[in-house]
C-alpha cells in the first residue's frame, strides 16, 4: 500500500514539474485567454461542479466569452458567446476539427473507431459519407417517413391504451422506445422492441447512463498518470455499460446477418457488405460496424426523445402555448386524423415552439469537445497545439444580452416577425447550435429535427395533459440534457375516437 501510495505521489510530482517547464518554455510571452486560478496538479477540475455548463456559464461572465482553464495539465478553450463559438467552429473550423482522447471515446465507442470520436481525416470522412448516403440524406428520410409515421402512430395507441386503463404514462420511456423502433426499422429493416416494454425500459436506461458517464469529466484524461487508477469509478463504469452494448448490438447483426428475407439497402446490409468486400479505407470490420451502430441508438435517439419531454413538461406548465398550439395543428390538419410529416411546413406557431425549446433546453449544453491541431490566434489569444475546446450552448442560448428574459419559456421570439425569426437551429445562427455547427456538426441532424417535430406535434395535437402535482423542471447533466426527475403525465384523447383504433 505504501509503495503504491509512493508512486502515485511521485507521479504526480514528476507531471506536475514537466507541465509547468513545459508550459512555461513553450508559451512564454504568449497571451492566453483569461480564466480562474486552478490547483496545483488539478488545475480547475474541482472548480466545475455538477452541472459545469452553468460553471462556466458563470466564470465567462467573470472572465469573458473565451475562457481558458487547466483540466490537470490539460489546456481547455471555452466559448461562451455566438461570435466565440463562430471563431472557432467557423473563422478555425479546420483547425479545430478533431477530438481529444478521452476515456468515453476508448472504453465505450470502441476505441475512437465510431464517427461522433473518430480522428479528423479520410476514414472519418468516408464513415460520414456512408451514413449520410443511407440513413441522412433528403432521399433517404423521405423513403423512410411512412415508417416514422407508423412508429408516432403506434406510440399513439399505447398512449391511447395507457388512458383506458387510467395509467399515467412515463413520457421519456414511449418517446425513446417511438425513435428507436423509428431508426432501428431504418437502419436495418425492423423493430427493435415489440410490446414488452421492459426491455425499452432497459436500453432508455443504458442510453441515459451511457450519456452520464460519458459526459463526466474523468480525472484520469486530464491528469498524467492517474488513469490506471480510475480515482472516480468512471472507466469501471464505462467498461460495464460497454459490455452490455457490446452484447445488444452482436444480438442485432447476427439476426441481420441470419434473416434471409429480401431487404431494401438499408445501412447496416451495406456495412456488412463492406466487411466482406470493402478496400482499403472502406474496408470494414465488426468492431467499425458496432461503432457506428452505438451512435446511431444512443445520439440518435435519447436527444430526440429528451428534446420532446423537456417540450412537453414546458407546455403542460403553460397551458395557454399548449392550447394555442393545438387551435394551430386543429387549423390545419382538424380533428379527423393524425399529423403527418407534410402538415409540419405550415405550422409557424408550433416550429417556434420547436426552436424555443432548442434554446431553452438545449440537447448538448456542452459540445461535444474538439481539439487544437495547430497553434492559433482567436481574438488575438493564443490557442496552443492540443488544446480542447468545449463550446457552451446552453451559456449562448441563457445570455441576457441576447435573449431578454433568458429563463421564460416564450416561443413568440421566433415568429416570423419576432426578434429571432430569422434563426435557424442547423449551424447557420450561431446565437442557437443545439446540433453545433462546422465539420463536425451532428450528422443525423435531419433525423433529428424531422423526429423532435413529428413527435411532439402528434403529442401537442392528439391529447390534453396534465400532472399529479408539480412539474419538476431540474436539470442532470451529461453529454444531453437530461431531466432529473422523469415526466409522468396523463393523455387523454381530444381527436375523433377512430384515429386512435
Amino acid at each position: 500500500m505504501e509503495t503504491t501510495l509512493l508512486i502515485v505521489v511521485s507521479t504526480l510530482f514528476i507531471s506536475t514539474l514537466l507541465y509547468i517547464l513545459i508550459s512555461t518554455t513553450s508559451h512564454r510571452r504568449r497571451r492566453l485567454p483569461p480564466g480562474p486560478k486552478g490547483w496545483p496538479i488539478l488545475g480547475n477540475l474541482t472548480q466545475l461542479g455538477p452541472k459545469p455548463h452553468q460553471t462556466l456559464a458563470t466564470l465567462a461572465k467573470i472572465h469573458g466569452p473565451i475562457l481558458h482553464l487547466r483540466l490537470g495539465q490539460v489546456h481547455v478553450v471555452v466559448a461562451s458567446s455566438p461570435s466565440a463559438a463562430a471563431s472557432f467552429l467557423k473563422t478555425h473550423d479546420a483547425n479545430f476539427a478533431d477530438r481529444p482522447p478521452n476515456s468515453g471515446g476508448t472504453h465505450v465507442a470502441y476505441n475512437c473507431q465510431d464517427l461522433v470520436f473518430a480522428p479528423y481525416g479520410p476514414r472519418w470522412r468516408m464513415l460520414r459519407k456512408l451514413c449520410s448516403l443511407h440513413l441522412f440524406s433528403t432521399k433517404a428520410l423521405d423513403e423512410f417517413r411512412q415508417v416514422r409515421e407508423e412508429e408516432v402512430l403506434n406510440m399513439v395507441r399505447s398512449l391511447h391504451g395507457s388512458r383506458v386503463n387510467n395509467l399515467a404514462v412515463n413520457v421519456g420511456k414511449i418517446l425513446n422506445m417511438c425513435a428507436t423502433n423509428a431508426l432501428s426499422r431504418a437502419l436495418m429493416g425492423r423493430r427493435v422492441f415489440g410490446e414488452a416494454e421492459s426491455a425499452a425500459e432497459e436500453f432508455k436506461e443504458m442510453v441515459v447512463e451511457l450519456m452520464v458517464v460519458a459526459g463526466e469529466f474523468n480525472v484520469g484524461d486530464f491528469v498524467w498518470g492517474l488513469g490506471w487508477l480510475d480515482p472516480q469509478g468512471v472507466v469501471g463504469r464505462m467498461k460495464k455499460l460497454h459490455r452490455r452494448f457490446d452484447g445488444f448490438l452482436d444480438g442485432i447483426i447476427k439476426e441481420h446477418s441470419m434473416d434471409g428475407s429480401d431487404r431494401k439497402r438499408d445501412l447496416l446490409s451495406v456495412l456488412i457488405a463492406l466487411k466482406e468486400k470493402g478496400e482499403g479505407e472502406e474496408r470494414l470490420n465488426d468492431v467499425d460496424i458496432k461503432a457506428l451502430l452505438l451512435n446511431m441508438f444512443s445520439a440518435g435517439t435519447d436527444t430526440s426523445s429528451s428534446t420532446v419531454e423537456w417540450a412537453l413538461a414546458e407546455l403542460i406548465l403553460h397551458p395557454d402555448i399548449l392550447k394555442k398550439a393545438q387551435q394551430e395543428l386543429d387549423s390545419v390538419v382538424g380533428q379527423s386524423r393524425l399529423v403527418s410529416e407534410s402538415d409540419l411546413a405550415h405550422l409557424p406557431y408550433f416550429h417556434a415552439i420547436v426552436k424555443e425549446t432548442f434554446r431553452l433546453h438545449p440537447s448538448t449544453p456542452l459540445s461535444i469537445p474538439h481539439m487544437a491541431s495547430d497553434d492559433c490566434h482567436v481574438d488575438d489569444y493564443f490557442i496552443p497545439k492540443g488544446t480542447t475546446l468545449l463550446v457552451n450552448v446552453w451559456a449562448i442560448t441563457h445570455d441576457p444580452n441576447i435573449w431578454p428574459n433568458p429563463l421564460e419559456f416564450d416561443p413568440t421570439r421566433f415568429m416570423p416577425d419576432g426578434p429571432a425569426g430569422h434563426m435557424d437551429v442547423k449551424g447557420n445562427d450561431f446565437e442557437l447550435i443545439p446540433f453545433s455547427a462546422g465539420r463536425r456538426i451532428c450528422a443525423g441532424m435531419g433525423l433529428g429535427l424531422r423526429m423532435v417535430q413529428l413527435m411532439m406535434a402528434t403529442l401537442v395535437h392528439g391529447f390534453d395533459w396534465a400532472v399529479d402535482g408539480k412539474v419538476d423542471m431540474e436539470e442532470a447533466y451529461g453529454i444531453t440534457l437530461q431531466r432529473a426527475e422523469p415526466l409522468t403525465a396523463w393523455a387523454s384523447p381530444r381527436l375523433e375516437a377512430h384515429v386512435y383504433a
